[in-house]
């Protein structure tokens, strides 16, 4: 905590925490924001997950499906322009949120308060369009097999899936952007 403390003087600190599936970036997210309510910080959290395109602009595309995932789960380009571009200075911004029983996008703003610690949660978040928009990235390293117990039992039951989709996605990025190598602090989970 005080390293991140250290780097923040009143004014935005745009912390991101990256890791790969349930790797456990929500929790030490919601553990980061009480320690820093309890030191009176303001902070403002963006989940990317909250974030994602419809359904039918991720799946059943001529890509093989871990490109999907890695391509096409958010529109990088409008996150990077309406989001991580902002972060410095906006007050405001207005961002799609998926509605996951709608399969719908809707437009909502976020308020984002002055002086604040703004804390950007979800995975691939060091892709070359977003990693030079953070002051400072914890990435959390998490072995495939204890992330895969953490799943639930009807998640488990399509490992397909999780062998064409995910993980090779995984793999892309760890291959590719070396999280890893390039993250200001690593955490074990």
């Amino acid at each position: 905590m005080d390293t991140i403390l250290n780097r923040y003087v009143n004014n935005r600190l745009i912390l991101g925490i990256d890791g790969l599936s349930r790797s456990g970036k929500t929790t030490l997210v919601a553990e980061l924001k009480n320690r820093l309510v309890q030191y009176q910080k303001p902070v403002c959290i963006f989940h990317i997950d909250d974030h994602i395109v419809e359904r039918k602009n991720r799946y059943d595309t001529e890509f093989e499906q871990w490109y999907e995932y890695y391509n096409f789960q958010w529109d990088v380009e409008l996150l990077r322009n309406q989001l991580f571009s902002k972060l410095n200075y906006a007050e405001v911004v207005e961002l799609p949120f998926y509605n996951s029983v709608l399969d719908k996008l809707e437009i909502k703003t976020v308020t984002i308060p002055n002086n604040c610690i703004l804390i950007v949660e979800g995975v691939f978040l060091q892709r070359p369009e977003w990693r030079d928009f953070f002051d400072f990235i914890v990435y959390l390293d998490c072995q495939r097999d204890k992330r895969f117990e953490r799943e639930s039992a009807s998640a488990k039951e399509n490992i397909e899936k999780f062998r064409s989709r995910y993980w090779k996605a995984e793999d892309f990025y760890l291959d590719s952007i070396a999280p890893l190598a390039n993250a200001d602090m690593i955490i074990s989970s």
